[in-house]
């Protein structure tokens, strides 16, 4: 399958819903496309080759929904995959970020030993909104001492400029994103 016809594809399994989660919020629904195994297959092959084209060696999956996405990437390619959680979600030693949202902050943590000096670390997430949660996990990445490999996400809210945003912390890491909307 050609990269438009996977694009197509994806795209297809991507159902909008109005007003959610709130009046005025056009909702990008992935559930669809994970509950159709030939496009999550898709969709894994081909966020496991940006993986492996940033030369990582380790998967950031962003919660919630980048987990779902990141932990079949981890297992196609053998690299490891560490959850980025908010706060007060993991047990033991974490390393925390916190980030600006529209109306106040928010802040997500990872285990301080699961990222070292040496790793080349690929972020997943669903979604490219406004960029700030993808902000904070590269800043987390770096704080934790290991390297930014890259950013590859399913589908980039265009209109919400987060690639600016996300392009001025990546110090030339590429931001791969498979959809624009």
């Amino acid at each position: 399958m050609s990269g438009e016809e996977t694009r197509e594809l994806l795209l297809s399994r991507i159902r909008d819903v109005a007003d959610y989660p709130e009046p005025g919020v056009m909702f990008k629904d992935i559930t669809p496309l994970l509950a159709d195994p030939a496009a999550f297959r898709l969709l894994t092959e081909a966020l496991a080759e940006d993986c492996r084209r940033m030369g990582a060696t380790k998967i950031v999956g962003l919660e919630a929904r980048g987990f779902i996405l990141a932990a079949p990437v981890s297992v196609v390619t053998g690299i490891g995959f560490v959850p980025v959680r908010k706060a007060g979600k993991l047990p033991g030693a974490t390393l925390s970020q916190s980030y600006d949202l529209e109306y106040g902050t928010a802040e997500i943590e990872v285990h301080a030993e699961d990222l070292v000096a040496g790793d080349r670390v690929a972020v997943i997430d669903d979604v490219l909104a406004t960029g700030g949660t993808a902000e904070a996990a590269v800043e987390l990445i770096r704080r934790a001492g290991a390297e930014v490999a890259g950013v590859s996400v399913l589908m980039e809210l265009g209109f919400l400029d987060g690639r600016a945003r996300l392009q001025k912390v990546l110090r030339g890491a590429p931001l791969e994103a498979l959809l624009t909307v």
